[in-house]
């Protein structure tokens, strides 16, 4: 299994739907939410792992393309 977002028929798009409805009901703060989220998702992560969906460096790349698109706005001169 790789970590990237082409599925092809529709199953991310529906998933990013749902947890987007989701997200939006919460009443925490923003940086409460990106926490949880963060623990959420290394747990996610490690059962990929450990499942041996994924390897490592699977890992290390789908990491390092979210901090890259994370951080896209200051590559772009803003702040």
């Amino acid at each position: 299994m790789s970590l990237t977002m082409a599925d092809g028929n529709g199953e991310i798009e529906e998933c990013l739907d749902v947890l987007n409805d989701f997200i939006n009901e919460l009443h925490y703060a923003p940086t409460s939410l990106a926490v949880a989220l963060r623990v959420h998702l290394d747990a996610l992560l490690r059962a990929l792992l450990m499942g041996g969906l994924c390897t490592r460096e699977e890992v290390r790349a789908f990491l390092r393309e979210l901090e890259r698109d994370a951080l896209e706005y200051e590559e772009r001169g803003e702040s």
